[in-house]
C-alpha cells in the first residue's frame, strides 16, 4: 500500500513508499532538487561542511516499519513510572528529612531532593512533548489530554507551545522561518552591538558569557513564552502580540484561537492548585516540592534544546538553500548518560531522528536512529563531549552566523576558530 507522509503537525501527501505491515510511515517530505547541489562551507573549527545530498524518502525507507508503532499502554507506563518516583521521593523527603541530625545535612538532603524531582519532572515534560507530536499514541484525544494535563502542571501552555514548536520542526535551520534559537546574522549582530564593523567590537569576557548563560538557563524559557526571545523577530510588534498566552498572537493561526484559550485555562487551573497548596501546606512545602523543581525543569529544557541546535560545526540556511531534509540534519545528538537515557527519555540522544520523523515514540527512537545513520553518513551530527563543556563552548564560539552562499556557519568575535573575517 502507499503510505502517507505527514508533517509533524498536519498536512500529508503520498510518498509511494510501500509498507507490508500496514503501518503508516509518517515524516516530512522535502526534495533537494530545487537547491544547489554539492554545496560546502567552512565551520567554526575550520573544517569543511558538506550540505546533505540524500532525499527524505531514503530516510523513511531505512527505518524499520515497527519503529513507527505507538503503543498507548507503554507510553502511559512511562508517565506513571515517573509520577511514581516523584511521589516516592516526595514521601520520603517530606516525612524523614526533618529528622536528620543538623541543619547542614538537612539542607543537603533537601537540595538533592529538589534536584531529583527536577529531573523526573523534566521527564514528564518530555513525555508531554511526545504528546504534542502525536508520538504518544494513535489517539489524538489521548495525546492532547495527557499532554495538556502534564504541561499545565508545569505551567506550560500545551497547545500554544505545540503549535509554535510544530512550526520550529517544519523550518528547523531556516533563518527566517525557524521559531526557536534563531541565530543573529552578522548584520543583526553588528546592529545589536551598535557597531559598523566587527573590528569595532571587543570580545566578550568569560564572566560576561557566564552571566549570559546563567540568565539563559534560568530565565530563557519563561522569556520565550512571554516575548518569543531567540525566535523570529516581528518588527514593531509589542511582546503581547508575539507571546504564547495571547490567542491572537502573531505566532498562531486563526484556527488555533480556542486551543490557546484552553492552554490558558490549564494554567489558571494550575495557578489555583498552587495557591491552594500554599494556603494548606505553607510556602516551604510549595518551594521544595514544586517551585524549585519547576526552575530546574526550565533550566533543563533550555540546556537540552540550546545544545541540540547550537554547535560550532552546525549550519543554518538562508531561504534559497533551505529545505526540510537539510534543516532536519542541522541538529545534533549528544550523550547525557544515565539521566539522558532513563529519565529524559532519549530526547538528547536521538534528536536528529526526531527532527526527521517526530511521530516515532522515544522507545523506538534508538533503533530508528541507527537505521538513518546509514543513509546520513557523514552528515549525521553527534558529539559525546561533556554537555557542560559544550554549553560553555557554544556560549563562547556561537555568537552569529555568516556566509556568502546561503549556508551560514557560526562565527564569533572572541578569537575562537577560523575568525570573523573568514568568507565561506
Amino acid at each position: 500500500m502507499s503510505s502517507q507522509v505527514t508533517s509533524s503537525f498536519g498536512g500529508s501527501r503520498s510518498t509511494g513508499l510501500s509498507s507490508s505491515s500496514g503501518i503508516q510511515k509518517r515524516g516530512n517530505v522535502a526534495s533537494l532538487k530545487t537547491q544547489t547541489e554539492n554545496l560546502t562551507a567552512i565551520d567554526t573549527y575550520g573544517n569543511e561542511f558538506k550540505v546533505p545530498d540524500y532525499s527524505i524518502k531514503d530516510i523513511l525507507k531505512a527505518i524499520p516499519p515497527h519503529c513507527y508503532e505507538r503503543r498507548v499502554f507503554e507510553s502511559l507506563y512511562y508517565v506513571f513510572r515517573d509520577i511514581f518516583w516523584m511521589v516516592t521521593f516526595g514521601y520520603i523527603a517530606n516525612n524523614y528529612i526533618q529528622f536528620l541530625p543538623n541543619k547542614y545535612v538537612r539542607f543537603l538532603a533537601w537540595s538533592a531532593y529538589v534536584y531529583v524531582q527536577g529531573l523526573f519532572a523534566t521527564g514528564l515534560w518530555v513525555l508531554a512533548h511526545e504528546c504534542g507530536h502525536q508520538a504518544f499514541s494513535d489517539y489524538a484525544w489521548v495525546n492532547d489530554t495527557v499532554g495538556w494535563i502534564l504541561h499545565s502542571y508545569l505551567m506550560v501552555p500545551y497547545f500554544s507551545w505545540k503549535y509554535s514548536h510544530g512550526k520550529h520542526h517544519k523550518a528547523t535551520g531556516h533563518l527566517t522561518r525557524d521559531m526557536v534559537f534563531v541565530p543573529k546574522t552578522k548584520e543583526k549582530f553588528l546592529e545589536a552591538k551598535g557597531a559598523k564593523h566587527l573590528d569595532d567590537i571587543i570580545g566578550d569576557s568569560p564572566i560576561y558569557t557566564l552571566f549570559q548563560l546563567i540568565f539563559q538557563q534560568l530565565g530563557g524559557w519563561v522569556m520565550y513564552l512571554f516575548t518569543n526571545v531567540t525566535g523570529q523577530v516581528y518588527e514593531g510588534q509589542p511582546a503581547w502580540n508575539v507571546n504564547h498566552f495571547n490567542p491572537s498572537s502573531l505566532i498562531f493561526e486563526k484556527r488555533d484561537y480556542w486551543f490557546i484559550i484552553l492552554s490558558d485555562i490549564g494554567l489558571l487551573i494550575q495557578s489555583t492548585v498552587l495557591y491552594t497548596w500554599y494556603k494548606n501546606f505553607g510556602g516551604f512545602n510549595l518551594l521544595v516540592n514544586w517551585f524549585l523543581p519547576y526552575i530546574f525543569v526550565n533550566h533543563w529544557l533550555v540546556f537540552i534544546t540550546f545544545l541540540q541546535h547550537s554547535d560550532p560545526k552546525m549550519p543554518h540556511y538562508e531561504a534559497h538553500q533551505w529545505n526540510f531534509a537539510r534543516g532536519a540534519a542541522a541538529t545534533i545528538d549528544r550523550e547525557f548518560g544515565f539521566v539522558g537515557k532513563y529519565i529524559f527519555h532519549d530526547i538528547i540522544e536521538t534528536h536528529v531522528l526526531h527532527h526527521y520523523v517526530s511521530r516515532i515514540p522515544f522507545y523506538n527512537a534508538r533503533e530508528a536512529s541507527e537505521a538513518i545513520k546509514k543513509v546520513m553518513g557523514e552528515h549525521y551530527q553527534y558529539s559525546d563531549e561533556n554537555m557542560w563543556v559544550a554549553l560553555w563552548k557554544s556560549g563562547r564560539w556561537c555568537q552569529y552566523v555568516d556566509g556568502d552562499n546561503g549556508v551560514m556557519m557560526y562565527r564569533n568575535v572572541n578569537g575562537f576558530g577560523v575568525g570573523t573575517n573568514y568568507s565561506n
